[in-house]
């Protein structure tokens, strides 16, 4: 009996410490991952690029620049120091991206490289916005077969303006918005969600679509 209790007892931290890993923000590259760069006056290195296997970012001209090690924080300052030693005093623009997909009750359902400083209801907006079905009050963030988050934690999470870094959203992770029939306050939970800046939007959509 006390062996069984102690296996349990075992198996239950293993369980909590996977879901702590898993809702850590995202601090480290990973191949896949897309950055926004912009060099002023260097159309060349002004565009959106894949981390690759390293993981590194792959420049035309220059080559591999390493992101081993990088925090997401401090992209833009790495890379305007690998980039002085090709070019004198560049003024380097950097933003990490993820490619995420948005699935269920939004206008336009798919996959979008979105920054992970975006909060998780311009997410939403990228992909149109919910749909009148929308059920946000069961919004879900997935990995593999497993709800990363869901419920009153991510509710809180949104209502506290969470980003998806904040989440520790990954590349290949789902956003899925359930539709059906819906609670009193429902129209209220949408309205909530759609609270958010035309300008953010646009310039998240010229992204994707690059």
């Amino acid at each position: 009996m006390k062996r069984y209790v102690l296996s349990m007892i075992i198996v239950a931290a293993l369980v909590t410490a996977d879901r702590a890993a898993a809702q850590k923000p995202a601090t480290d590259f990973q191949a896949g991952d897309r950055i926004l760069l912009r060099v002023e006056g260097d159309s060349a290195l002004s565009d959106t690029f894949t981390v690759v296997a390293g993981p590194a970012l792959r420049l035309p001209a220059i080559g591999e620049v390493s992101l081993a090690g990088v925090r997401r924080a401090d992209l833009e300052a790495h890379l305007t120091r690998e980039l002085s030693r090709y070019l004198k005093d560049p003024v380097v623009h950097a933003r990490a991206l993820i490619r995420v997909s948005v699935l269920g009750e939004v206008v336009r359902p798919g996959f979008y490289a979105v920054p992970l400083d975006l909060v998780l209801a311009d997410a939403l907006m990228v992909a149109g916005g919910p749909t009148q079905d929308a059920r946000v009050d069961r919004l879900r963030i997935l990995r593999g077969e497993s709800a990363l988050w869901s419920g009153n934690k991510l509710q809180g999470a949104i209502a506290r303006g969470s980003t998806l870094g904040d989440l520790g959203l990954r590349a290949g992770d789902r956003i899925d918005v359930p539709g059906g029939r819906r609670d009193p306050d429902s129209k209220w939970r949408l309205a909530g969600l759609i609270v958010t800046t035309l300008a953010t939007v646009i310039t998240v959509i010229t992204v994707t679509r690059r």
